[in-house]
């Protein structure tokens, strides 16, 4: 069973919260203005939910929010480890702050995540940015008051990545990104140990929120206006396993489905081998539970499936596959896929590809393989060149580029649910949501329609979005 961080503990930070305030306030006082923060954010949805909980903290504390490091007082990085292109762009940021910090020393700079959890990344750090006052890993984000009081009243930089398994601390603060949607974290960590993979080393073991905890999380949500519910954790599939009761993912989904108010249910991510048909039933029996799966199978070559330590073979997942499209008619399917994995060989990207074709994926997340330090994939030589690597990634995206307009163009003439999210990302003159297969649609509309429900006809396909008109 999971550790709780105790009460005590908890009000601890609460009371830094409010020596925080007492002193915003009094800022705000003699300057004439509020004390500002930013936040950004890289890697993962977990990391965005801790995101969301770091802002919590920080306006409880008397913060606004800025998004110009010029104006801001505190400026902290949520950091990620999962691939060195993540790291790459913290180091950047770091130094362009440093020159800032030069001009306005009084300003906060704190980083937390994945990436400062490597004992080595942090000595790096301190070494080459002196400039950062405040370093805290994934498993001290509950003590962020504590440790950003204390940076702001020393002169040495404040560094806290204590190695654990993590526990699990209840009632932060939490300010989500929107009103109508929001992540729901069920469990945290990873007990996988895939052989690519720095997460078990940085977020800890698995362990899982008691469904009491969840489902007030949902409630409160609820009572707030939020109606889109996306439970989350590294490999929800094993939720409960920790637990001194009889419960799994899928229970735990019946239960959210029964809240409510709750309309829509997303979540992930899940591994394979943790697939069960208890929970292809449930998201076949739940209305609320969108028709959307997302299920990484990583490489098609079992020899590779192996070496990273997947624990299945590609015949298993396509059974999987299977058996969710034939439960769950027209339901949308996406996956993650790791291109050039250091013994990956021609013939093995070959069987990554038939995956593809076999099964036909709405959308994919494809990467090619990062080196972490830490991990035994690091130490394997590649078997291809990096030219031949660049050159499979690019077949696999034409491969599904070609999947994904053809899946798209299907959805022309049919009229959608839209749950409109803000502003299109690609047209300013467009509204734009997801619809229950979690496509993004695209559609003119009036401001006032943010976080409603909207009928949407799809008018026009593209390889990654759809454009509407609205059919009321």
């Amino acid at each position: 069973m999971a550790k709780l961080i105790s009460e005590e503990q908890m009000k601890v930070q609460k009371d830094f919260i409010m020596k925080l305030l007492e002193e915003n306030n009094n800022f705000a006082v003699k300057n004439g203005r509020q004390r500002l923060a930013l936040t950004e954010t890289y890697g993962c949805q977990q990391n965005e939910n801790d995101t969301e909980r770091i802002r919590g903290m920080l306006k409880k504390a008397g913060f606004g929010f800025t998004e110009d490091q010029n104006e801001a007082d505190v400026i902290i990085y949520n950091t990620c480890a999962v691939r060195e292109n993540a790291e790459q762009k913290v180091f950047g940021r770091l130094g362009i702050l440093k020159h800032m910090k030069e001009q306005r020393p009084g300003v906060v700079i704190g980083l937390c995540g994945c990436m400062v959890q490597q004992p080595h990344i942090t000595e790096k750090i301190r070494k080459i940015h002196p400039q950062v006052n405040l370093i805290f890993g994934t498993h001290e984000l509950y003590r962020m008051p504590e440790l950003l009081y204390a940076a702001m009243h020393r002169r040495k930089a404040v560094v806290s990545i204590e190695p654990s398994d993590g526990a699990i601390a209840e009632d932060i603060p939490v300010l989500h990104a929107e009103a109508q949607k929001a992540w729901v974290s069920v469990m945290y960590g990873c007990n996988n140990f895939c052989t690519y993979c720095i997460v078990p080393y940085v977020r800890g073991r698995e362990r899982s929120r008691e469904p009491e905890a969840v489902l007030n999380e949902v409630r409160e949500l609820v009572a707030g206006g939020c109606t889109e519910i996306s439970l989350l954790g590294q490999n929800v599939n094993s939720y409960g396993k920790d637990l001194d009761r009889e419960i799994d993912f899928s229970d735990l989904i019946r239960m959210v489905n029964d809240v409510p108010g709750v309309k829509r249910i997303r979540f992930m991510t899940s591994h394979p081998k943790d697939l069960s048909d208890k929970l292809i039933y449930a998201i076949r029996d739940c209305d609320k539970v969108c028709r959307q799966l997302h299920l990484p199978f990583q490489a098609g070559s079992d020899r590779v499936l192996k070496e990273m330590n997947r624990r299945y073979t590609k015949e298993q997942y396509l059974e999987k596959i299977e058996k969710v499209k034939r439960e769950v008619p027209g339901i949308s399917l996406s996956t993650d896929v790791i291109v050039g994995f250091p013994t990956e060989t021609a013939e093995d990207f070959k069987e990554t590809l038939d995956v593809i074709r076999k099964v036909e994926f709405d959308n994919i997340f494809s990467f090619i393989y990062s080196r972490r330090e830490g991990t035994p994939a690091a130490k394997l030589d590649f078997v291809l060149s990096e030219e031949e690597i660049h050159r499979n990634f690019d077949e696999l995206l034409k491969v599904q580029n070609e999947i994904s307009k053809r899946k798209n163009d299907a959805y022309v003439g049919r009229t959608e649910e839209i749950l409109v999210d803000g502003i299109s990302k690609t047209d300013k003159n467009m509204l734009s949501g997801r619809c229950d297969s979690s496509k993004i649609v695209n559609f003119a509309g009036d401001e006032s329609l943010v976080g409603k429900y909207v009928k949407v006809r799809i008018t026009e396909s593209r390889t990654w979005s759809l454009n509407g008109e609205l059919a009321e």
